[in-house]
């Protein structure tokens, strides 16, 4: 489709958006209220709710960690559009059987389902490359960015809200919401990938995690990417992990206030992903832009470990949302690496990668804010190793952009 009219093109394009938005928007809606749930399925004791909600964050990720290569293979075979459509399906009955669920080991059963099926955003990323020429993917991968961004915005508001009246209305809310994107997709997104560009055979070797990482370890250039990738995603996970109790602990902020600093975060890396990526493309490259956009998040996180107050630590999210180029500008430049028929198994492994990160992550930064706090000692360690992870990401990110490759 990437020959195919503009105007057409763009439709598609559209479409896509509002699938992912509708999508993120379901996954979002459920955030405030399934630690909750898990809480009253443990007799509100909040100490083994604490661990429960771990043990099914990790699980969740590993799902992703594990299908992603498996959709993204899938779509390279038989298009993209069934595997999209399968998914939203799979998500709204899976929602439906959560709201349902009338123990704890049955959430968990589909907490599990939830993570293999709301996989498709490695097909989402990959229907992208064959619709835009390889100059303007950054730029569109952003635009997800920002339509992912805005999902989880609106959506732990309004699970919040649905939350304070039934614990169970928000899994409702998110079924009717993927249902919907599934009825919308059926009815009006087209298929991107042409039967003859689509891969003669399911590349089942691919279609597993190892299989994917000894792709991305196919040509020396897209290794150095995968690397610098990685690091960058670990680096994310610090956020998730330490900014509740670290504003908590050294600024003393009570819930309200760290509320409106996440949104503030939130809403600021959606303007970056959905507004600046594009022109910054355009008008520095994807190689130039994407070292802006580590050097600003690794001066960000530097400045979140030595703020010494709270004020001070918010001068800082700007840099951080400057970060936000570094994905759209990272796929841009690997998509180029791959082929048509690849764009799927490229995608799954990215994918795959930030499910390691997903997993490893949390685990690994809540350790290093325990440490500090139990040796009263450097609190802001966690952020200063995440600015240190992103540093080694530009790095290898130059090493890589210089190849004559890409």
């Amino acid at each position: 489709m990437t020959s195919a009219p503009a105007p057409r093109r763009e439709a598609a394009f559209i479409f896509i958006l509002i699938t992912v938005a509708l999508d993120m928007l379901a996954l979002g809606v459920v955030i405030p209220v399934l630690p909750k749930l898990i809480a009253a399925f443990e007799g509100g004791d909040l100490t083994s709710a604490a661990r429960v909600v771990g043990v099914f964050g990790f699980a969740w990720a590993a799902m992703q960690f594990l299908f992603q290569p498996v959709l993204g293979a899938l779509s390279d075979h038989f298009g993209r559009r069934p595997v999209v459509l399968a998914s939203n399906l799979g998500l709204g009955l899976d929602y439906i059987f959560m709201a349902l669920a009338p123990s704890l080991p049955f959430l968990f059963v589909g907490r599990l389902i939830s993570g293999a099926t709301a996989a498709s955003v490695a097909t989402a990323n990959a229907y992208i490359s064959d619709i835009t020429p390889p100059e303007k993917r950054a730029g569109r991968f952003g635009l997800i960015g920002a339509a992912f961004g805005l999902g989880f915005i609106l959506g732990p508001a309004i699970g919040g809200a649905l939350g304070d009246y039934d614990l169970r209305f928000p899994f409702w809310a998110a079924a009717f919401f993927s249902l919907a994107n599934f009825a919308y997709g059926w009815f009006i997104l087209p298929e991107s990938l042409a039967p003859e560009k689509r891969a003669e055979k399911i590349v089942w070797r691919s279609a597993n995690v190892l299989g994917s990482f000894e792709f991305l370890r196919s040509q020396p250039t897209l290794s150095l990417f995968a690397a610098a990738l990685f690091l960058s995603f670990l680096a994310h996970e610090s956020l998730p992990a330490l900014f509740v109790l670290y504003t908590q602990s050294r600024y003393h902020w009570d819930p309200s206030t760290t509320g409106w600093a996440l949104a503030i975060v939130g809403v600021s890396q959606t303007v970056v992903s959905g507004g600046l990526v594009r022109p910054a493309v355009a008008r520095l490259g994807e190689k130039t832009t994407l070292m802006i956009a580590l050097a600003s998040g690794a001066l960000g996180f530097l400045a979140y470990a030595f703020a010494p107050t709270g004020a001070v630590f918010m001068a800082a999210p700007p840099l951080v949302a400057l970060w936000g180029m570094a994905n759209p500008s990272f796929q841009g430049l690997m998509t180029r690496l791959a082929k048509q028929s690849e764009q799927g198994r490229l995608q799954g492994a990215l994918g795959s990668l930030r499910g390691v990160s997903g997993m490893v992550g949390p685990l690994f930064f809540s350790q290093i804010f325990a440490l500090s706090l139990s040796f009263d000692f450097f609190i802001g360690a966690g952020y200063f190793v995440a600015a240190l992870l992103l540093a080694t990401s530009l790095f290898i990110g130059l090493k890589a952009a210089g190849s004559r490759v890409v």
